[in-house]
Parts: structure tokens; sequence; C-alpha cells
């Protein structure tokens, strides 16, 4: 992960661009891998671990029919996280997760490991995934950040 760190790092530095985060059910996890690397300041602004559908509200400005009609895990709340995110920090870049990562909360809909990820990119439309991961909760949270981490890069790479 630390390689994909670098290469953020090095791509908002060059752009003099400034990052956001904001998580659910990885709780800082991902700001935590980015603020790992010193001078990291220089481009990464805040994190949001909005981890109640009441904070996602509040912190991020999601509306609450969204999330009542939606869902928490949807592609329509990581949408609104991640542009929430970029606006709340005034950044140009923002990543959004929202899953369940167990071993409880899963559905015949939405089963455990079912992760959802925004990207907001100043210049680019707001784009989101839906990924199923496998394993206990510590694995779902890791693949979890990976992803995170790898779409910042290729949101980058587009912008």
């Amino acid at each position: 992960m630390q390689q994909w760190v670098e290469q953020i790092a090095q791509r908002m530095l060059t752009r003099h661009w400034m990052l956001a985060t904001a998580e659910s059910c990885t709780g800082g996890w991902v700001a935590q891998e980015l603020t790992a690397l010193a001078g990291s300041s220089g481009w990464f602004d805040a994190g949001f671990v909005t981890y109640s559908n009441a904070a996602k509200t509040r912190m991020l400005g999601v509306a609450p029919e969204l999330i009542e009609q939606e869902g928490a895990v949807s592609e329509a709340v990581v949408r609104a996280m991640a542009e929430g995110a970029r606006r709340q920090s005034g950044g140009q870049l923002a990543v959004s997760i929202s899953g369940i990562a167990g071993p409880g909360g899963g559905s015949e809909l939405k089963p455990v490991g079912t992760v959802w990820f925004g990207w907001a990119c100043e210049g680019l439309p707001t784009e989101a995934q839906c990924h199923l991961l496998a394993g206990d909760r510590a694995a779902v949270r890791r693949q979890a950040v990976e992803i995170a981490l790898r779409g910042l890069l290729k949101q980058l790479e587009k912008a």
C-alpha cells in the first residue's frame, strides 16, 4: 500500500491538489494509510469517519431520504459521500467507502462483503463501484482500503 500512497502523493503535489476521505466500514483506515507518509499535510486535507447514518448527513450533507430509500451501502450514498467530502474539505479529490464488513449485518440483497466505493474528482464525473469482498472482517476492510487507494490513482491518471 505504501507504494500506492507514494504515487498518490506525487501526483497530488504535482497538481497542487488536496484530498479528502469519507469512510464508514473502514473506520479511517484509508486516511491512516495516506497520513502515514511524512509530508502528507501538503496534499491530504481531511478524513471523515461517518460510521452512522446521522454522521453521513451531519458531516457530509447526505440527504436522510437518500439513505432511507437506497440504504447506506449503495451507489447513491457513496456518490453523495464522496461529493460531500470534496465539498466540505474544499479539495479536488475525494474517496468514499460504505460497506458491510461483517460478520453480521448482511442480507440476501447485500451480503457481508458488499462494499461500495465513490470517487469525486475535479473535472471528472463522480464514479462509483461495488465489490463483493471475501474473508473475515479484517480481510474485507483491508481489501476495501486497497481498492480505494487504487481507485484514487486511477482518478489521478484520468484528471
